[in-house]
């Protein structure tokens, strides 16, 4: 078996790629993997460290603000396009693959659709519920679409009906146990552990939010905050002493840079207060958490937004959009949720009902078939 894996750009894209391999490795010690990528991407280290195969190919996404600048840009990557299929081409021929599959990224898009145009089996994955340009497209030439929720069926025309398989989780989220997380952290019976973050670099508007909201509530020791600030938010503990919250000496204020142990903290938590990547959204919903979402309005085709509603319209999470977001309004949002226990029982109970705990084995499945036919 002879499988070739196209994904680039970001973990979002890497990680269910490597998980969906690995499984596969697992199954057949004896399949030949190989990954595409960029050399200059997380894939040239993640996929390498996870011990795949690794070629690349040169390609970048188009900039759709208009300026010279952009105009020059635009120009390097029609370029990259054209030379890029037939790099891809090569590899292709060179492997001699029985599945190729996509899963996201610009590089996915010349390595899928060559290995369409040659006759060989094609599947994608697409992680968010509003489907990315690339996936658009390739969803009307591949053999399988495979999406991590059901909504995205509303936004594609697909060669055939797309199959929902999920979002590969890792092991260590599923394997978390709530109370030996809280007793790890020294979190108290009658405390509610509230979780925030805004990702690896930090959220500005979440950053100034979540001070507001610790200055507001930090007197009420049934409340444990834990806040990660991200690589720009390191202001955040010195901002929250001009408050008179000193983190410090504060026994129910936790600030991070970044969180480490996340299987440990989500699965103690009561409450999390993040973005809305699907990989997060797909760990909530795995542990069965009550969220407070405020996605990103920075991400192609305002996706998180698209990934947040999926829960909210199922009763399984708050949406707040960021240009909503002010201490007087987030503040609301938080007291009532944290002083209903019947809500952030009903809103935990229904993400738990959207989680799917076997999205790995489900996609190595769709793959494995396709490579047997």
């Amino acid at each position: 078996m002879r499988i070739i894996f196209a994904a680039g750009g970001t973990g979002g894209h890497i990680n269910p790629a490597l998980a969906a391999a690995g499984e596969i490795r697992e199954r057949f010690p004896d399949a030949e993997i190989l990954f595409i990528g960029t050399k200059d991407k997380m894939e040239a280290k993640l996929v390498p460290a996870a011990g795949f195969k690794f070629k690349t190919i040169e390609i970048s996404g188009f900039y759709r603000q208009l300026s010279l600048e952009n105009i020059k840009r635009n120009l390097v990557t029609l370029s990259h396009l054209l030379s890029s299929s037939k790099e891809a081409k090569k590899i292709i021929l060179d492997f001699k693959p029985d599945v190729v599959v996509g899963f996201g990224g610009y590089v996915s898009g010349p390595v899928v659709r060559m290995a369409a145009k040659l006759g060989i089996h094609t599947a994608i994955h697409e992680q968010n519920a509003y489907p990315g340009i690339t996936n658009k497209a390739l969803a009307k030439e591949v053999d399988k679409v495979m999406l991590t929720v059901e909504k995205a069926k509303e936004y594609l025309e697909a060669k055939n009906p797309p199959v929902v398989t999920g979002l590969p989780v890792r092991g260590e989220i599923l394997r978390a146990d709530r109370g030996v997380s809280r007793a790890e952290l020294g979190i108290r019976d009658n405390q509610k552990l509230i979780l925030s973050m805004g990702g690896s670099l930090g959220a500005e508007t979440i950053n100034k939010a979540m001070v507001e909201l610790i200055a507001e509530n930090h007197c009420n020791k049934n409340l444990y905050f834990l806040h990660a600030t991200g690589q720009f938010g390191l202001w955040v503990p010195d901002k929250l002493r001009e408050k008179g919250v000193d983190p410090d000496k504060e026994d129910n204020v936790e600030i991070r840079e970044y969180i480490n142990d996340m299987a440990r903290c989500m699965s103690a938590a009561d409450i999390v207060i993040c973005r809305a990547g699907a990989s997060s959204l797909s760990e909530i919903e795995a542990l069965g958490k009550a969220s407070i979402l405020i996605p990103s309005p920075n991400v192609a085709e305002n996706h998180q937004y698209h990934n947040a509603m999926a829960l909210t319209q199922k009763d399984a999470a708050v949406l707040i959009e960021e240009k909503n977001l002010n201490a007087e309004s987030f503040g609301k949002v938080f007291s009532s949720l944290i002083n209903d226990e019947g809500r952030i029982k009903t809103l935990s109970e229904n993400a738990k009902k959207l989680a799917i705990t076997d999205a790995k084995e489900r996609i190595a499945d769709i793959i494995v078939s396709l490579a047997r036919k």
